[in-house]
């Protein structure tokens, strides 16, 4: 008697043969095929009626899908998958990373999926080229790297984003951020405070940013502008999403977050938002920010919100030979709110700490801190447990008087 992974290989094959791949075929049609191949043209194949619905399943995802991956791409409690070459697939499962027992058949195979990820979203990864970020159609986020870069390759990471976008209430419910915090920041999001999040890897960036972008007036002319577009900003009609793009060998030059953002300055927006600040684009981004463009957000790594400032510094003058002081000037006349996020031992994403931006003054910015979360002393390693408290009143309070917001 012929095994499961006997028969769906015979059938793999023979489903492959078959196919003409010039012509163009819809999920649908696909099913239908499959259907065909197991009811009759196998029909000595010994499987029970759950086994051949496995089948199905699995022959599908395998020819239009992610494979093996594609079980975990539509399971909404995984949130991070990770493929360290064929034998080794870790995921992360309420908030919690164990190894997952299914493998990939052969590097060939994993090769295919790699390719399939990539050419959903017009993006190119190869010897010549073998690092490449993408995106799946749930908007899940990926990260592939290949040999010889990685020894024990190919090597895919993604990220799945929540199907519906976590709102600010529900960051409230499961305690990421105090309602006091987050009815101050809707405020200072309407009155059109320029806002940074900063955080780790992990920390929540994005889904805050999300959450955040809620609170932005709905009458309002958005455009974000993203490497890889993750943002589910939702409700606003007038919404432009900008996304990079990487150079090909068919010639098409690279798009930049900084030719995007300096495009997004003649389109007439109300508000930019950046997805994310790794580089020189930071001092499009500021100088975005010193424009007339209130209101705009962004992100960047960092280890707090004076860290963020550090690296802000550093990022602009990888974008352009300035002097410090300038620069300094630039950051503190742009940015008026830093938001830090961290995830905690107990793997927990909280906001730890809102921070104003005061001046700049002597060579120096100072910071006013306004919320600072604060661990309880019956907290355990287990169970992180703390309050976000105010620690300070706003100082430059002009946007929220021009807007009629009363805090």
């Amino acid at each position: 008697m012929s095994s499961y992974k006997e028969i769906f290989e015979k059938i793999h094959k023979e489903l492959l043969d078959s196919l003409d791949f010039t012509e163009e075929i819809t999920d649908e049609e696909m099913q239908e095929k499959i259907d065909e191949f197991i009811v009759f043209k196998n029909k000595k194949i010994h499987l029970t009626l759950k086994e051949k619905e496995g089948l199905r399943k699995d022959l599908f995802a395998s020819v239009r899908k992610l494979d093996i991956l594609q079980e975990l791409v539509d399971d909404p409690a995984v949130t991070e998958i990770m493929v360290n070459g064929t034998g080794n697939i870790f995921i992360e499962r309420d908030g919690k990373i164990k190894k997952w027992e299914r493998r990939f058949e052969s590097e060939e195979k994993l090769n295919d999926v790699v390719q399939q990820i990539v050419s959903g979203c017009n993006r190119v990864v190869n010897e010549a080229s073998p690092i490449v970020d993408a995106r799946l159609s749930n908007g899940s986020r990926v990260n592939v790297v290949l040999n010889p870069i990685a020894l024990n390759g190919p090597i895919i990471t993604i990220r799945r984003f929540p199907d519906v976008p976590i709102t600010m209430e529900k960051l409230i419910e499961i305690g990421s951020v105090s309602k006091e915090a987050a009815l101050f920041l809707q405020k200072l999001v309407q009155a059109r405070y320029n806002i940074f999040i900063s955080g780790g890897t992990g920390s929540g960036k994005t889904t805050f940013l999300n959450a955040l972008s809620a609170y932005i007036p709905k009458d309002e002319r958005i455009i974000t502008i993203e490497d890889n577009a993750e943002l589910q900003i939702q409700g606003v009609p007038n919404l432009v999403k900008l996304e990079t793009r990487n150079a090909n060998l068919e010639g098409c030059a690279a798009i930049t977050i900084r030719d995007l953002i300096k495009s997004s300055l003649r389109m007439r927006p109300d508000r930019i938002i950046v997805g994310e600040v790794r580089g020189g684009e930071a001092i499009d981004m500021m100088q975005a920010y010193n424009s007339g463009h209130d209101g705009s957000m962004s992100t960047g790594h960092s280890n707090g919100t004076a860290d963020m400032l550090s690296r802000l510094e550093t990022m602009i003058l990888m974008g352009m030979d300035l002097p410090l002081m300038a620069i300094k000037q630039q950051i503190a006349s742009g940015i008026d709110i830093i938001i830090h996020l961290g995830r905690l031992r107990d793997k927990t994403r909280k906001v730890l700490e809102i921070a104003e931006v005061d001046k700049f003054q002597d060579g120096k910015i100072y910071m006013h801190t306004l919320y600072k979360f604060e661990e309880h002393k019956e907290s355990m390693h287990e169970k992180v447990m703390g309050t976000l408290g105010k620690k300070g009143e706003l100082l430059h309070g002009e946007k929220l008087k021009m807007a009629g917001i009363a805090l």
